[in-house]
């Protein structure tokens, strides 16, 4: 599914080569891995349903990218959920971000979904001013125990 022609253009990487073209723009949000961490770590999840779709402007540049799978659960039924979406530091306050979250909803919608979900770190209250603006509320906490 892609964006329409006038626009951005958002497409699913189905290769290890966009993986890696998208790297630089994940590694803003993920640091804690390498280049190549990355990419294999993309390769294995999307055994398990991980897909990534990233937008290129009109200049050929990845200003945005998003990695999300279709799951269903109890609690939501069949739900698109965000594990990562990250528009590049350059390419900020550009609407990327929100062409991205109006693509992944419109995937969702496509494909059953009765909602989409993410999570936020609880330090990152510009990504919550945003997800907030584009409609998204806060309705659960996320609690976890490290091993």
């Amino acid at each position: 599914m892609d964006s329409a022609a006038e626009g951005p253009l958002i497409r699913l990487a189905i290769s290890e080569r966009e993986y890696d073209v998208c790297a630089p723009v994940m590694l803003q949000l993920r640091p804690h891995l390498t280049r190549s961490m990355l990419v294999t770590q993309m390769r294995q999840q999307s055994l398990e349903g991980y897909q990534l779709a990233y937008l290129t402007t009109a200049s050929g540049h990845i200003a945005c990218a998003a990695g999300f799978r279709l799951l269903r659960n109890l609690a939501w039924g069949r739900f698109l959920y965000v594990d990562d979406l990250v528009t590049a530091e350059e390419e900020r306050s550009r609407g990327h971000g929100a062409a991205m979250l109006r693509w992944l909803e419109a995937r969702a919608r496509q494909d059953g979904c009765a909602a989409l979900h993410l999570d936020s770190g609880v330090q990152r209250e510009s990504a919550h001013r945003f997800y907030k603006r584009e409609g998204l509320a806060i309705s659960s906490y996320h609690f976890q125990k490290l091993f």
